[in-house]
């Protein structure tokens, strides 16, 4: 497995349009692409720095039926949900991650925003921190 750098940093929140805000208004960064990502019952919305080809901060909402950002919500409020990296093939680091006794979410690759493969790893396996694995 090789990362190839940070994909992303993803906050939670229960509305992107307000969450948003501060980083176009203050910080001046770039709207880029939002969508809904069915197979996540997420809504999600990426800001751009400038570079656009690098690290980004991605919004997530839940969608009806997503349990799981709801509960993010209600027991932290707004905030940092979890961190990705970009490896160079991902089925094959989430392999390599559960031979190697690595807590996963996702044995297997599924899709995720901007039509991208991800896979989360549990966060008991990062003291607390919910790792995503992007593959482009």
């Amino acid at each position: 497995m090789k990362i190839l750098g940070i994909d992303h940093i993803a906050i939670c929140a229960a509305s992107i349009d307000d969450a948003q805000r501060p980083f176009l208004e203050l910080l001046g960064l770039a709207l880029g692409p939002r969508e809904y990502v069915a197979t996540q019952k997420t809504e999600a919305a990426f800001v751009l720095t400038p570079d656009e080809g690098g690290a980004c901060v991605e919004l997530i909402a839940p969608a009806p039926g997503n349990a799981g950002l709801e509960k993010f919500l209600a027991r932290r409020g707004q905030g940092l949900h979890h961190v990705a990296f970009l490896v160079d093939d991902l089925a094959a680091a989430l392999t390599e991650l559960d031979a190697r006794g690595v807590r996963l979410i996702d044995r297997a690759p599924r899709p995720g925003a901007r039509g991208h493969q991800v896979g989360f790893l549990h966060p008991d396996a990062f003291g607390g921190v919910l790792v995503e694995l992007v593959g482009h």
